[in-house]
Order: structure tokens, then sequence, then C-alpha cells
């Protein structure tokens, strides 16, 4: 009987991917090609890294990763956009108001 035989350790394997040049470019363009960008810092979770999240003023929104939240500061700096910590100010109400117009019309995105 092995009830009590140790088992061999398996190293964790992440599924999440590491930040990638192509990611730092979608952001890039996102802030280029719309108005009122804005930064959001998340944190961290148990499924996926540290991402930013960029709205615009009529909410459009995305997402990407980034190395670190002193990387995403950083970079944020450098496009001269503002940048805020999600767990303290939130998502605003334009991106919930953007995503609502999304479900309700989705033939217009």
């Amino acid at each position: 009987m092995a009830l009590f035989r140790r088992r061999k350790r398996v190293a964790a394997v992440s599924r999440d991917r590491a930040t990638e040049r192509a990611d730092l470019d979608h952001l890039e363009n996102f802030v280029r090609t719309r108005r009122g960008v804005e930064a959001f810092l998340e944190p961290r979770t148990t499924v996926t890294e540290t991402t930013v999240i960029l709205i615009a003023d009529d909410g459009e929104w995305t997402r990407r990763r980034v190395g670190s939240p002193e990387d995403a500061r950083r970079w944020a700096h450098r496009t001269a956009i503002p940048i805020y910590d999600v767990r303290l100010m939130g998502y605003p109400q334009r991106m919930r108001d953007y995503n609502e117009r999304r479900k309700r019309r989705p033939e217009l995105f």
C-alpha cells in the first residue's frame, strides 16, 4: 500500500506569458490613436501578471501585461499619460458605460 509514499514535487508551471514588445507597441498605438487616455494599474493575481488597462475618453479600453508596477509607471511617464492604481481609484464610469453600449448594440463595434 502506497499511502505514505512521498511523491516527487512537480515544479509550478506558469500558464501566463511574459511581457512582449508587441504588448507595449499595442499600448503605445492605443495612446497615439485615442483621445484622453488614462492608464490604470491592475495588480498581479493568481492567474495573470501585473497588467495595465488604458481607457480613452469615450470609454474604449484595452489591457496588456507589463513587467512590474514600476515598469508601468515608467512607461506611463514616458508616454505622458496619467496612471492610477485601480485598487484605490476603481474603474471609471465611462468604461462601464462603454461596455454597456457594446452589449446593447454589438453591431456598432
